[in-house]
């Protein structure tokens, strides 16, 4: 018996089990499931396919190395006995070759030159990873050298409080992450959320729960999605793996992880925490003075329009639709400025290709926010800018929201849900098609903020966010530059107690 497998016959075993380029898919979609993808040739760290492979391979002497992936041709290879150079596994439910794990049979002879051999391998890739280290040091000195000559030491100063001099910040350092994605290189997430303690739970819902945890001392957000919603966490994962989202107003993606804990998978996303919660929570406790409200305001307009936009060039991005935008997927972050949340139902569109790519998730959005092109179901869900109609809407009402905490002449409101005074608490879709398409209804707008110049201009936005015909509605980019234009006031935003 020969110490290697052959090239050839690994990579034919490797194309029938569909471990190139994440399978081939033939089989029709509703007998697909969902699997772990680990093998060179992925490109999201999931894949569909007929079945769920594992193979375990020794090649050219070495460690045996492990591929996951999913299988569409000739389920028979599945029943191939386990050699010294190659072992399989096939399984037949949604990401069940996770957490596989197979051996290969002892060899008869067990030369004395491979344990010297991978000795001399681990002092390799010891030294190595020591030459990387101290590369990257060096680099990011040399960076800060230049940062220091470009900007001056005040910059310097800036710069390091607002990295916080943190793992998390040398991590996410634009040089580490995937190429065109938000994420960390899919083996490093793994790590960092292996090694994420839990703390204290701060949210529950209908999507699961969020969790402030811990990680080598610092404070991160992990979203726990429940077993309905697995759609969500596999559409967020997708899209922070794939597109370039890093930006101050939408919240900062970490990793992405399908974990076993309590004998049960768990499905992690783990972010930056912003201990502030959500707008919605914020909006409960806290009632706004004029220039914070509209800090609040163009911070998520800011992300919106960011969203909204396409980027061309090779640090670009689709247009993103977000599809369930209100004020609890709006995070407050410490400097008081908003960051977008939960793109679990998100779509994007790229002009190059015009490809629409709506995921596949059954979830809606949520329905005291939908517009009333969604609640009578006349969305044209072939048209890109149809989608981001709808979030306009429901901007406008998250404009609302903020305008009804806002202290003018002394007076404010306490917080109220839009269209509180119109529908149930937990209204049907019945309810909101009534009040929006039939009633025609819109909120009501304080009185009080006409006797505001700059937040009269805030009531305006908010009306010609909620035109009944979708293509008369303002654009995420002319609601950010407007609100930019309001916004012009010396005095700085805080935080009464």
């Amino acid at each position: 018996m020969t110490s290697e497998i052959p090239r050839k016959g690994l990579l034919m075993l490797l194309v029938a089990l569909g471990l190139t380029r994440g399978g081939v898919v033939k089989a029709s979609r509703d007998q697909l499931v969902n699997c772990t993808c680990e093998n060179p040739h992925c490109k999201k760290p999931t894949c569909q396919g007929a079945w769920c492979t594992v193979v375990l391979v020794r090649e050219q002497g070495g460690h045996p190395q492990v591929h996951r992936g999913c299988g569409n041709m000739n389920p028979e290879l599945c029943l191939g006995r386990p050699t010294e150079f190659v072992n399989h596994h096939c399984c037949y439910r949604s990401f069940c070759n996770h957490n596989v794990s197979l051996v290969l049979e002892e060899p008869d002879v067990n030369p004395p030159l491979l344990p010297i051999l991978g000795s001399v391998l681990a002092l390799l890739v010891l030294v190595a990873l020591g030459a990387l280290g101290l590369w990257r040091v060096r680099r990011r000195q040399e960076k800060q050298r230049g940062l220091h000559s470009d900007l001056g030491e005040s910059s310097l100063i800036l710069k390091a409080s607002e990295q916080g001099d943190s793992m998390l910040g040398d991590l996410l350092d634009s040089d580490c992450t995937t190429g065109s994605g938000s994420g960390l290189p899919f083996l490093v997430q793994r790590t960092v959320a292996r090694q994420v303690a839990l703390v204290e739970c701060v949210g529950k819902g209908r999507y699961g729960e969020v969790w402030r945890g811990s990680w080598h001392g610092e404070s991160v957000a992990v979203k726990i999605f429940s077993s309905r919603d697995e759609q969500s966490w596999f559409r967020e994962t997708e899209i922070y793996n794939t597109v370039l989202l890093r930006h101050d107003n939408i919240l900062g993606f970490i990793a992405s992880d399908m974990t076993s804990r309590n004998s049960s998978t768990q499905l992690w996303l783990i972010t930056h925490f912003h201990e502030h919660g959500s707008l919605y929570d914020f909006l409960q406790r806290q009632p706004l003075e004029p220039q914070l409200a509209l800090r609040l305001a163009v911070s998520a307009a800011c992300g919106l329009a960011h969203l909204h936009v396409e980027i061309f060039g090779t640090q670009g991005k689709p247009a993103i639709a977000h599809r369930d935008l209100k004020s609890r997927n709006v995070l407050v972050k410490s400097d008081l400025q908003c960051c977008i949340a939960d793109l679990g139902l998100a779509v994007m569109h790229s002009q190059g290709s015009d490809y629409l790519d709506i995921g596949n998730n059954p979830r809606v959005g949520t329905k005291r926010y939908m517009a009333p092109e969604v609640l009578d179901e006349q969305i044209r869900t072939d048209c890109f800018e149809s989608y981001k109609w709808t979030d306009v809407w429901a901007f406008g009402l998250v404009l609302w929201e903020i305008a009804r905490r806002t202290i003018i002449n002394g007076i404010v409101e306490d917080y109220r849900p839009p269209f509180y005074d119109m529908v149930p608490n937990d209204p049907s879709f019945e309810d909101m098609k009534k009040v929006v398409c039939t009633d025609q209804q819109t909120p009501t707008i304080p009185n009080r903020l006409a006797a505001d110049p700059v937040l009269s201009g805030l009531a305006q936005m908010m009306r010609e966010c909620w035109y009944p015909n979708p293509s008369a509605r303002l654009t995420a980019l002319r609601i950010k530059k407007t609100l930019q234009k309001l916004s012009h006031h010396p005095e700085k935003p805080k935080v009464t107690h």
